[in-house]
């Protein structure tokens, strides 16, 4: 047996090497004794921790429970008990401990004679379970308020768990759910091939597109899957499950709207031309007519002929103009072009009307305003022949004046303001928040003399708008009305670029050398066109459809090529990539778009189709003459290039 001596030998090396803290405390609370792991623990030197007082750091009056056990452990009733404390480490912010507190009795009698209090250091673990419990804390809130179904089931398929979501998606209560088995809600095959995990979770999960609710009914999902891993095992899955019912209805009613919308601009398409081919026989017969001898009452009547024809084509322009624009399928071209030309073009198509009530144009541009500009040049004149010919239509004396006043940068752009005033009859202040409106005229309560649909600011408007900018009325302090609208193009430095000049004053000799194939199926128009060209000293050739064309090109080589593009056999645009597919580009002939179709952007669209130029019916004289001219100067800088 071990002797006195080596007892207490033993019991002070366990003292001064045990790793766990050891304090010896007195009944009435003062330090007997510490040894250096408790200073270790606590972050004290020995000598420090004496001093402190025992009451602060193992005893507390304020903890009642804590004096409870102290008062059973003196009584007896109990041999020992344990706490948890946490300090103020004096090195680092905070040391955890795990309290052993027994009391050491005298052998004899059984005397209390003081306190032992074992210190373990569980700072390490303390901090493992508040990670752990965070991450917990973060698991619940995430199933708790996650706008998706969370449910988790085990490597047999029961249900373990789900958020409150889950019961949304299913029909079922949570607790309802627990223990069944997850083939319940995505079916048997696909819950056998997640436990048998050798395949891709990725394709497991595009196979799981519906979920079964209570009622029957199918639920459409998107599914994710995840396992669950702890230590290093798996012990079952996470199901992560969308409900895409809205998204999917979203989807359905945007695809309806866009297809309506294609719907919508196919059926102009028709329209534009179904109506316009029909058109182009009465005003280019008319035309045609005007041409011929006659007396004084039958020009009369030809003429109102022509122009109740030109007045139904303006309201057809404008309905499907409109009916474009509203559609979003209009588009901006970017091209450089001169801004008071322009403007000036717009001047000249509209000066006969305005000589026909005696009204002045003015055209008045502030300096510093750029020339040379680039954007749309089609819309911008389409905006101010909207608006110029309305000052006209309402304006029965005085004048009309279109003011450039101010253009400001914004980054690479200018922002261009333009004004056009008229001295007319004015607008009252209560109409002019119904002015831009479709189909709306301001003079509609009273006798309707100015005639129209009521779209063109409607249109104005839209194409304003496309280009980022913004158009609004007021009245002119001195009679009449201003229209101020500002648009967003860019400026361009175009002393390199030369501008075509057009000069349609002058009618030119017949060039006896230049080839003109027609092609058009329908009979009038074919006659309509050749008569044109007739008058025009022309001798043309004309086929139905797009396969003799080609036929026609093979055989003989033709300047020009006037080409309908809705034929039957084969279509315009087919005609002409074919050419250009097949013909030596020195026998490409100069291909001209004869077309029904005349909504905005169709011009930018058979350009780009591969034609060189546009026009549209009903075909007019002037306008043949100036594609033909075109030509010409096409074909002459042909001859001076140098091969």
């Amino acid at each position: 047996m071990m002797d006195e001596v080596n007892q207490q030998n033993m019991f002070a090396h366990v003292f001064n090497f045990a790793p766990i803290g050891i304090a010896l405390i007195s009944l009435d609370h003062a330090w007997i004794d510490v040894n250096p792991a408790a200073c270790q623990i606590l972050g004290y030197e020995r000598d420090e921790l004496i001093k402190r007082n025992p009451k602060d750091l193992i005893f507390s009056s304020k903890d009642i429970k804590l004096s409870v056990k102290f008062k059973q452990l003196l009584a007896g009733e109990i041999s020992a008990f344990k706490l948890e404390k946490k300090y103020a480490h004096k090195k680092t912010d905070i040391v955890w401990t795990s309290l052993h507190i027994s009391l050491v009795r005298d052998v004899a009698n059984g005397k209390p004679m003081y306190y032992i209090a074992q210190i373990v250091d569980i700072t390490s673990t303390k901090m493992t379970e508040q990670k752990l419990q965070e991450s917990v804390e973060r698991y619940t809130s995430l199933k708790k308020y996650n706008h998706d179904t969370i449910i988790s089931f085990d490597l047999q398929g029961k249900i373990i768990g789900g958020n409150i979501m889950a019961e949304k998606l299913t029909g079922q209560q949570v607790s309802d759910l627990i223990g069944t088995s997850i083939a319940a809600v995505i079916g048997e095959d696909k819950l056998a091939r997640i436990l048998a995990d050798n395949e891709p979770y990725t394709e497991i999960e595009g196979s799981i597109n519906h979920v079964l609710h209570s009622d029957g009914s199918q639920v459409e999902v998107l599914v994710t899957i995840a396992p669950i891993i702890i230590n290093n095992r798996s012990i079952g899955f996470y199901l992560l499950i969308k409900d895409i019912t809205e998204q999917k209805k979203l989807l359905i009613e945007k695809e309806t709207a866009e297809r309506t919308n294609e719907v919508k601009s196919e059926f102009m398409a028709m329209m534009s031309h179904e109506i316009r081919t029909p058109m182009n026989g009465v005003i280019g017969m008319t035309d045609l007519l005007l041409d011929t001898p006659l007396n004084e009452e039958q020009r009369e009547y030809v003429s109102i002929i022509r122009k109740s024809g030109e007045t139904l084509l303006g309201i057809i322009n404008d309905i499907l103009d409109f009916s474009k624009v509203e559609s979003g399928n209009a588009e901006l071209s970017e091209e450089p072009f001169n801004l008071n030309e322009a403007i000036m073009e717009t001047f000249d198509t509209l000066m006969p009307k305005a000589m026909e009530k005696n009204l002045s144009l003015n055209l008045s541009f502030k300096s510093g305003i750029p020339q040379n500009v680039i954007g749309d040049p089609l819309k911008i004149r389409q905006i101010m022949m909207n608006l110029i010919g309305n000052a006209i239509k309402f304006t029965p004396k005085g004048s009309i004046a279109v003011l450039v006043d101010r253009a400001t940068y914004e980054g690479d752009r200018l922002r261009l303001h333009v004004a056009v005033k008229d001295t007319g009859i004015g607008i009252s202040e209560d109409k002019l928040p119904y002015l831009f409106e479709p189909f709306y005229q301001a003079d509609h309560f009273m006798v309707r003399q100015a005639g129209g649909t009521g779209l063109g600011l409607a249109i104005t408007r839209k194409l304003v708008q496309l280009m980022d900018g913004e158009i609004y009325c007021e009245p002119n302090p001195g009679g009449g009305t201003i229209f101020h609208f500002h648009v967003l193009i860019r400026a361009e430095s175009m002393s390199s670029i030369s501008l075509p000049e057009t000069n349609m004053e002058k009618m030119p000799e017949p060039d006896d050398s230049l080839s003109i194939l027609i092609a058009e199926d329908n009979d009038i128009n074919r006659l309509v066109l050749i008569r044109m060209m007739e008058k025009l000293g022309y001798r043309p050739d004309a086929v139905g459809n797009g396969v003799e064309v080609l036929e026609e090109v093979r055989n003989k080589k033709y300047d020009i090529v006037f080409m309908d593009i809705q034929m039957p056999v084969m279509n315009g645009l087919e005609a002409t990539r074919l050419m250009r597919q097949t013909l030596d580009p020195d026998d490409l002939p100069y291909i001209v778009a004869v077309t029904a179709n005349a909504l905005i952007g169709d011009r930018e669209r058979y350009m780009k189709d591969g034609m060189n130029e546009y026009i549209s019916k009903p075909l007019q004289s002037s306008a043949v003459l100036a594609v033909i001219q075109k030509c010409l100067e096409n074909k002459d800088m042909k001859e001076k290039t140098p091969r």
